[in-house]
């Protein structure tokens, strides 16, 4: 477990495309248990594989209440939107003292594999799903920064 230095905007490292993880083995894990203690360490809800130089479709989310856990999300895919969106204000671990209003779906449901490789289905709204989209954006090379903020 380490404490890894997060890429800060505008690093073009931030922009690339990551890759899927065809197979979940130590490395994997070992990647995921950094990310945590990055993320804790840095007063963060959520934090993509990208933001530490690793250009892999990982994601790791605190706990944002008691009912949910800490979430893993390996090759996450969203698989259904509302059009129904609520307004955030974000910021990000990579892109620190600015904040923007974000608008973004309310409810999305999603795929992902957690760390033992075991596909899973995630409904996920509010908090949660405005968390998801910002951190699956970071797999793309998307910054919360590149949203239009005009109100939909």
């Amino acid at each position: 477990m380490s404490i890894r230095k997060i890429l800060k905007f505008p690093d073009q490292r931030l922009r690339w495309q990551s890759r899927p993880i065809k197979k979940i083995n130590q490395y994997t894990k070992r990647i995921i248990s950094d990310m945590f203690d990055t993320m804790y360490a840095n007063n963060g809800i959520g934090l993509a594989a990208p933001q530490i130089n690793i250009h892999q479709q990982i994601i790791v989310i605190s706990s944002l209440s008691p009912k949910q856990p800490e979430l893993i999300l390996i090759n996450p895919r969203i698989l259904k939107k509302k059009k129904k969106y609520i307004q955030s204000t974000e910021g990000c671990l990579s892109i620190p003292l600015i904040t923007s209003t974000i608008y973004r779906s309310k409810y999305i449901k999603i795929k992902a594999q957690d760390s033992f490789g075991k596909s899973f289905i995630l409904e996920a709204k509010s908090l949660l799903s405005i968390c998801i989209q910002h951190e699956m954006d970071h797999l793309i090379g998307k910054l919360f920064i590149d949203y239009n903020t005009i109100k939909l």
